[in-house]
Order: C-alpha cells, then structure tokens, then sequence
C-alpha cells in the first residue's frame, strides 16, 4: 500500500474491504504454524480446491484461517461490487472434502495508494532509520505524486539495500503520464514526494534503485535500493520498533505481530490467515498508466479492524514479531484493507533477491 498526493490536493483512494469469515470445523487454540496437523490439512484441500474457485468470475481469493470460534476452515472472498455476487455464495458448497467453506464479501483486492499522513512522514537527519516515508524520487505522474514506506535493511552480496515494495520503488513501468520509468540507479527519497508537496528537492536522496522488476512475474511485491553512503543507519535500526534481529520466523496462525510504517506508525495485530490465494490489482504508474492484476500464493493475512493495523501509505513496511527487543522479520507488507492487511512471507522476499536481513 502506498499513497497518492495530487498536485497542491490530497487524494484518498479506496482500499478493499476485506473480512475474515467464520466457517464451522474442528477448534484449535495456540499458535498455528503451517506445520499444524490440522492447519496442513485444510491448506492441501484449499491448495485443490482454488483454482477452479478462482475460476469463477465473482472469486477473488482464498485463505487458510481461524473463525471467531478459533476453528480452522478454508474461507472463500466473494466480489461485492459484482451484481452476481448473491447467486456466486449460494452456489458455494458447505463443506470440501471435510473442511468448512464460508463465502465472504468483500470488494476487489487493491494495492494501496492513498491514506492520511502519519506520524513517521517528517524529513530525519541522517543516518535515518527505517519504517518511514520515502519512495521512487520521481514517483508522480498525471497530476498525482506517491509514496509509501521503507521498510528494512538487508544485505544482497554484501551490499546493503533499503527493502520495501515493487509498487513504491519501481511500479512506473510506462512513460505516458511524466515521460520516464523506473531505472536502476534512480534515487530513492526521505520521506516520500506525498509528503513534501511532490517537490523532490524538499526530501533527501538516501539510496539507489537496484530494479528487479519483481512483478507481475514472481510471487513477491518487492524491490531493494542500494544505500547511499552515511544516510541509513547501518544497524538496519526501524522507528519506534529498534534495531531488528537478522533472523526470520514462519507465520502462524494467531501468532502477534507488529510493524512500522509511514501513516500508521507502530501498530500491533496478530496473524489471522495462512496460504491465501488473492488476486490485486495494481496501477503502472502512480496513477493512471494502465493496470495488471497479479495472483499471489502463499500470503499472511494479519488482522486490520478499522485499518489501524495498516493504512494507505504503509506499504513496504516489515512485519515482525510483537516481543520487547529484536523481533525477527515475519514478512513484508504490500496490500490490504480496512479489515486486513497481506503481507508476502519474508522467506519468499529473501529467496527473491538471495539475500539477508540486517539487525542483531
């Protein structure tokens, strides 16, 4: 998620509603990892059983999650904007092979660009630490400026690279709206050009993009940027959160989570959903451009009770583990809603580019 700025007007765009479900099924309590016994088993059949939901024009996702009795079932997003809507949840199924099925409504699947500004937007002095404003430094076209959040430090080859999304760093892929797309070299900034008027010269060059066009091809929304020399504290330290650990940890179901961001700040939640299938749609450029519609596999879904947890601007913010001192990464946050936010499992973003986190 990342927000748009309209030249001298602010712009709020509308995010999906998205609302975990409550399906009937065999309880269970604690942490639920995808090792879980039963949480393998309801993942196999909804892994079966989602292409040919997915096939249907009105399905727009599937997960693996808790209902608010802390059962375990396969939960099935329905488009709410679609006149049909009503006949696609009386055609689902109660059950497949055994498992629960509960249809929900929502609206389409957005990566996020718009939202009020938030406390982690001001300009810092350098060297900056992480989970604050920033974005591609030329990140505006048809009268729109844009920015999200950088999330993390990792290292790729020994370099160290500021982590955050594809759709914050590099998603102008076409020159219609400002004549030029995203480059390798290109400056990154702090805080983002949504939070200095769309003038550029009001931010900070902080790092260098390394473009690796992550989508629409590969199942992460993720790009790095190398550091500029003094400007990124090298301890991979985040507002608010302190220097990370360099080590990962597997979501699980009910596990507590936290995450800096650029509009939201520190916010806590918790894992809601495991191996969810969502389609999102994205812009190629801040807006306007044309679009493309990306499937994702395999996400986190993390509680977002009226976008507190994430909100329009906090896209490429880490998520990590709620504990006191160095939390491990858990994923990276690209997408979401005002009952849900999406996060690509870090495993998934490190396999990407071959690299590490930096932090203790």
């Amino acid at each position: 998620m990342r927000s748009s700025h309209r030249l001298a007007t602010a712009c709020a765009v509308v995010a999906l509603l998205l609302v975990i479900a409550s399906p009937a099924g065999a309880q269970a309590t604690g942490l639920l990892g995808s090792d879980h016994p039963r949480v393998i088993e309801v993942m196999t059949v909804q892994d079966a059983a989602t292409p040919w939901l997915m096939a249907q024009s009105d399905i727009l996702g599937t997960a693996t999650g808790l209902t608010s009795d802390g059962e375990v079932g396969i939960i099935v997003y329905v488009n709410s904007e679609s006149a049909s809507a009503p006949q696609a949840v009386e055609r689902l199924v109660a059950t497949i092979e055994g498992v629960p099925v509960r249809a929900q409504l929502t609206t389409p699947f957005r990566a996020f660009k718009g939202g009020p500004s938030g406390s982690h937007k001001a300009k810092q002095t350098p060297p900056i630490q992480l989970g604050t404003s920033g974005g591609w430094r030329k990140d505006l076209a048809n009268g729109y400026c844009c920015g999200g959040t950088l999330g993390a430090l990792m290292s790729v080859g020994g370099q160290q690279r500021i982590l955050s999304n594809y759709h914050v760093f590099e998603a102008d892929i076409v020159s219609g709206g400002n004549g030029t797309t995203a480059q390798t070299g290109d400056f990154i900034i702090q805080p983002g050009l949504i939070d200095v008027g769309c003038n550029a010269n009001s931010s900070q060059n902080v790092a260098t993009l390394v473009k690796t066009s992550s989508l629409p091809g590969s199942n992460v929304d993720a790009s790095t940027a190398t550091v500029v020399s003094g400007m990124v504290d090298s301890s991979g330290a985040i507002l608010e959160v302190g220097v990370p650990s360099s080590q990962t940890v597997a979501a699980s179901l009910n596990q507590d989570v936290k995450k800096s961001g650029r509009t939201t700040g520190l916010t806590r939640s918790s894992v809601t959903g495991l191996n969810a299938t969502i389609s999102v749609a994205y812009e190629n450029e801040c807006a306007g451009g044309g679009a493309f519609t990306k499937t994702f596999s395999g996400q986190i879904l993390v509680g977002n009770t009226a976008s507190k947890f994430l909100a329009g601007g906090d896209s490429g913010s880490a998520l990590v583990e709620d504990v006191t001192s160095n939390p491990r990464f858990v994923g990276l946050l690209f997408a979401g809603s005002s009952s849900i936010a999406v996060a690509n499992p870090i495993g998934q973003v490190l396999a990407f580019f071959n690299g590490t986190m930096v932090g203790n």
